[in-house]
């Protein structure tokens, strides 16, 4: 499976809308090149050289090195909100044409040039990012359609130039997608249960799910 890198996208630190005297980095802007690397850490630095994160608790290290989103999801937003969406609104690093972030297997590794990632999990919406939109119930609007783009790890790294493509390797020997493992992630115990079984999951994710759904079945 074959895509494109539309647009690389990187966010400088700005005034978060959400968090009073924090900064942000959702606001990308387009560049033309960028180092990737894995951050080494489980949770605070961006993957992508030059790429703000603000809120380190929840974002960014190595389960959250590069998140990507695509056109075609845009596409679908713009319909929805009844206005265009540029790409980037979103905070992705990468914006994608011809593939399905939020389909994307666990697992599933993505070549771009020198630089290898693999699909760890989903985007959760989050109190900035509402604010970004400022679309009234946006966090719930988005959990609905469950288009959610994907976080990668990066596995081998190196530059990534906007407009390469995009070479895609499907693991075997499971069917959980980054969609399946948002719904767990938001307690649906059917997914929660498949996702766990699967055996698939990175551990501080499948931790996670665990105890989420340990909390609704008591």
């Amino acid at each position: 499976m074959t895509g494109r890198l539309l647009s690389l996208n990187v966010g400088t630190a700005r005034p978060d809308p959400a968090r009073p005297g924090e900064h942000t980095g959702i606001t990308k802007e387009r560049v033309p090149r960028a180092v990737v690397a894995a951050p080494g850490v489980a949770k605070g630095p961006s993957g992508v050289a030059g790429d703000f994160i603000g809120d380190v608790a929840h974002h960014g290290g190595d389960l959250q090195a590069v998140y990507a989103y695509a056109a075609e999801d845009y596409a679908f937003w713009s319909g929805e909100l009844g206005e265009a969406v540029p790409h980037g609104t979103f905070g992705e690093n990468l914006t994608t044409a011809g593939l399905d972030p939020s389909h994307a297997l666990i697992g599933e590794r993505w070549t771009l040039g020198p630089v290898v990632l693999e699909v760890t999990g989903p985007r959760v919406p989050c109190a900035t990012f509402a604010k970004r939109m400022g679309v009234r119930g946006w966090v719930k609007r988005f959990t609905a359609e469950n288009r959610t783009g994907a976080y990668f790890r990066v596995l081998e790294p190196g530059t990534i130039e906007a407009g390469s493509p995009v070479e895609v390797e499907r693991p075997g020997g499971h069917t959980i997608t980054v969609d399946r493992v948002f719904l767990a992630l938001m307690g649906d115990l059917e997914a929660a249960d498949a996702c766990l079984d699967a055996g698939v999951l990175p551990e501080a994710i499948a931790q996670k799910i665990a105890r989420k759904a340990a909390r609704r079945r008591r």
